[in-house]
């Protein structure tokens, strides 16, 4: 559980790469409070001299007051300016560091954290974070610092002229502040909810909104409607309660400040029928009363602002303090694949602790060797392609590629080594240009167009208007299932990875678009050891060996004369089969 105090290590951490400059601005608004605090004491030389002038003409001591007054204000505008001005350059540095960390790490994330996650309340933490950081470094820097700067230069100054005043003064700010922070502490237990269910409205919006076509197609407005309302409604709760309480406690702030100037100017009253202060003291006094009054009025309502900043923050730096599921190990190698053997050794694996999906899984795939996986579904099938790709972790046995196991080489080269296609590729709303090089992010324009050719997507691109400069939409979706998978076939053909999974791959192409990438499909799996999950029979029958899988097992495997000869579930799946489609 992410603390308080884990929220600003996390930000101190990304502001050290600028601590000189953040140094000197700190130092400019310390001395900028403190000329501040240093003009009422010539406010009060003004005031005595306009009281005590009987008979002598002030003019020229009055006007030199006011000079050194206006002198110094000039200086504490002009030291403020460029705190300011180095604030202003600094902080959108320090929350772009943060974003980057953030994402980068959030990225870092396994398969299976995104599956679990909403990408809408993620994107939304990322950027809460950065804006959680501007709000409390805001207050920090002028609120927290030029009210301590205020509070102990008046205090010390008046203990000059009174202890009592001076003591009185300490006193009250010290009880205020500690209520201020206890209730700001009680508070964020709210604020964390509030921020909870703030992120959780996001996610319902988020997931409505990625689903927008099955909305529309089972008329589910009025129900999402719904739910929406029902989760905006718990935020409106626990936010309305948040801001009572915030409304109550500056109630009772005010109360206090009119208490404190009261006795604070009866007081002083007395002390100058007893000749101890002057009428210049009445001057500083309250000049010191009103700028302590702004900055702890100030100062309640930043306290509460800034730990709901880091109620915010929290949700973000606990993402960040979670530990990636699927990590390289210590001095971990690069992964160089000369042969592209890949071998199952006894290979256990469970979704949580009920499910079991491989059971002992054996299988060894020769180099260049293309192999097909098929049996009933959840056999285990496309869990064995996740494997290889280390997006989980098996819990026994080992996966070897060329001998080396993939736990001890680094995963950014085992990917590297593989080339996917998907059953149901997800596109970046980038160009497909964009799309296309992402297989190889170093490719030119023309590698980019031959690949598209040979995975016959050339076709329907040049039809566009924008051709390959075309944006696809978010995930793709101005494209058909087919064009997508073309789309993705053309970046496999880019990425020319010797190790090459097809799942499915043209699972979305009608008869007549599959049999122009059947040539491409076939370029592309040579020399490279090639696993293909894949029901249709145009792809199955080409394999060097079908293997069945069961239960997470091997059960059986050969070519598919040799399979169909004998009783067994492949023969089984060969029966039922309909238009072409192994079920």
């Amino acid at each position: 559980m992410t603390t308080s105090g884990g929220v600003f290590k996390t930000l101190l951490r990304h502001m050290r790469p600028y601590r000189g400059l953040l140094f000197l601005m700190y130092l400019l608004i310390i001395g900028g409070e403190v000329i501040g605090v240093i003009a009422p004491l010539f406010y009060k030389q003004l005031f005595d001299v306009l009281a005590t002038s009987s008979g002598v003409d002030p003019l020229s001591t009055l006007r030199n007051l006011l000079l050194i007054i206006l002198a110094l204000h000039g200086l504490q505008w002009v030291v403020v300016r460029i705190a300011g001005l180095i604030n202003t350059t600094q902080n959108p540095r320090v929350q772009r560091d943060l974003e980057v960390s953030a994402f980068r790490y959030l990225l870092g994330h396994s398969y299976n954290y995104f599956s679990n996650s909403f990408t809408g309340s993620l994107v939304r933490k990322v950027r809460k974070l950065s804006s959680s950081y501007g709000t409390i470094t805001e207050n920090v820097q002028w609120a927290f610092v030029p009210t301590a700067v205020v509070i102990i230069s008046a205090t010390i100054v008046l203990s000059f002229r009174s202890v009592w005043l001076s003591l009185g003064l300490a006193t009250w700010v010290i009880i205020y502040v500690i209520a201020n922070y206890a209730f700001a502490m009680w508070k964020l237990g709210y604020d964390e909810q509030r921020a909870n269910e703030d992120s959780a409205t996001t996610a319902v919006a988020a997931d409505a909104i990625s689903n927008s076509t099955n909305i529309m197609t089972f008329t589910g407005i009025k129900h999402e409607d719904g739910l929406f309302r029902a989760a905006i409604e718990k935020w409106r709760k626990i936010a309305t309660f948040s801001w009572i309480l915030s409304d109550v406690s500056e109630g009772l702030q005010w109360g206090l400040m009119i208490i404190l100037e009261f006795f604070v100017m009866y007081f002083a009253v007395g002390f100058w029928q007893q000749g101890l202060l002057t009428i210049g003291d009445f001057a500083l006094i309250q000049s010191y009363l009103i700028s302590v009054f702004i900055r702890v009025w100030d100062l309640g309502r930043t306290i509460r602002k800034t730990y709901e900043a880091v109620a915010d923050a929290k949700e973000m730096v606990e993402i960040m303090n979670t530990p990636h599921e699927i990590r390289d190990k210590k001095n971990a190698k690069e992964l160089e694949v000369k042969r592209g053997e890949i071998w199952f050794k006894k290979v256990h694996f469970s979704y949580g602790k009920k499910r079991k999906v491989l059971d002992g899984l054996e299988l060894k795939i020769k180099p260049k060797e293309k192999v097909a996986l098929v049996g009933p579904s959840g056999a285990g099938k496309s869990t064995v392609v996740k494997l290889i790709l280390r997006f989980h972790d098996i819990q026994k046995g080992q996966i070897k590629i060329d001998g080396h196991d993939i736990k001890q080489v680094t995963q950014d080269s085992l990917r590297e080594a593989i080339a996917m296609v998907p059953q149901d590729p997800v596109l970046f709303h980038r160009t497909l240009m964009d799309n296309i090089r992402y297989g190889r992010r170093d490719a030119t324009d023309a590698e980019v167009v031959a690949a598209a050719k040979k995975a016959h997507c050339h076709e329907f691109i040049s039809e566009l208007q924008e051709g390959y400069q075309t944006f696809v939409g978010e995930r793709g979706i101005k494209l058909s299932g087919g064009e997508r998978q073309r789309v993705a076939i053309a970046r496999a053909i880019l990425k020319n990875a010797p190790i090459l999974i097809l799942d499915e791959a043209t699972s979305s192409l009608d008869s007549e678009s599959e049999k122009l990438i059947q040539d491409a499909l076939h370029e592309l799996m040579k020399n490279k050891t090639t696993i293909v999950i894949a029901h249709r029979l145009s792809t199955i029958l080409k394999m060097d060996r079908i293997v069945v899988v069961s239960a997470g097992r091997v059960v059986d495997q050969g070519t598919h004369s040799e399979l169909i000869k004998t009783e067994g579930i492949y023969k089984t799946l060969w029966e039922i089969q309909a238009g072409g489609f192994i079920e």
